[in-house]
């Protein structure tokens, strides 16, 4: 895997970071809807600060905050953000989300998270990307707790997590009183099964968009919708 990753507009260096660069963080920083009135943002365990990135490239939103627990992901986060062009829009935070919640006071327009996935206790060696890959490190509900503390009345929550945990997840959310706007559930090629839903929420109810996106036709030819999808940030699409 490269120490450094270059798009478009901005270059990662990952070479800390447990969790690298990869397809479902950018495909949360292109998906994700945003208004021309919005004016904060917060990406809910950053990692790189891929995503946020993401967003400061798409919205010309005044605060785009994020949180980092692991210490040399949030120092590697910060670094990127600073070498950015949108440094002084970029903050992040070395907070776990619960004492973030605690300790702020303002609420934000938009929440993304790409967040741990794995509910099983495994192992790679690695204790940082166990860490980052494990739900037990930040489970669905704690998410969902906390992005309620932390979510504007008018505002909308952006994720992306397994399709298996889709169910499980709108449950969560929904105690809560966030409702599914969007889903796109997205499957690597068309002969497998959906991977991931991607899935946006907000306090308002109504009709839910539901459609899929199929990223390649086979290897490396990428479906025209996941170019269009991704075509600003990546150098070779």
């Amino acid at each position: 895997m490269k120490d450094r990753f270059s798009f478009k507009a901005f270059t990662i260096n990952q070479s800390r970071s447990a969790m690298k660069v990869g397809t479902d963080g950018v495909l949360l920083g292109a998906w994700v809807s945003l208004d021309e009135t919005l004016e904060s943002i917060l990406d809910i365990g950053a990692g790189t600060g891929l995503i946020a990135l993401l967003l400061a490239q798409r919205s010309s939103a005044d605060t785009i905050d994020a949180i980092e627990i692991d210490e040399d992901a949030y120092e590697e986060c910060v670094e990127n953000f600073e070498a950015s062009s949108w440094g002084d829009r970029l903050f992040c935070y070395h907070a776990a989300l619960d004492e973030f919640v605690e300790e702020w006071d303002d609420s934000y327009d938009l929440i993304v998270c790409n967040p741990p996935f794995y509910a099983e206790d495994v192992s790679s060696g690695n204790t940082s990307r166990d860490t980052a890959r494990q739900n037990a490190a930040l489970p669905f509900d704690e998410l969902l707790k906390g992005v309620d503390s932390l979510l504007s009345k008018d505002g909308n929550f952006a994720t992306i997590i397994p399709f298996k945990e889709e169910v499980n997840f709108l449950t969560l959310a929904l105690s809560l009183g966030l409702y599914p706007q969007r889903i796109t559930r997205v499957k690597g090629n068309p002969k497998v099964d959906v991977k991931r839903s991607l899935i946006e929420f907000g306090y308002t109810q109504i009709d839910c968009d539901i459609n899929e996106l199929t990223i390649e036709l086979e290897r490396h030819q990428y479906t025209a919708e996941y170019k269009r999808l991704t075509q600003d940030f990546y150098l070779k699409m």
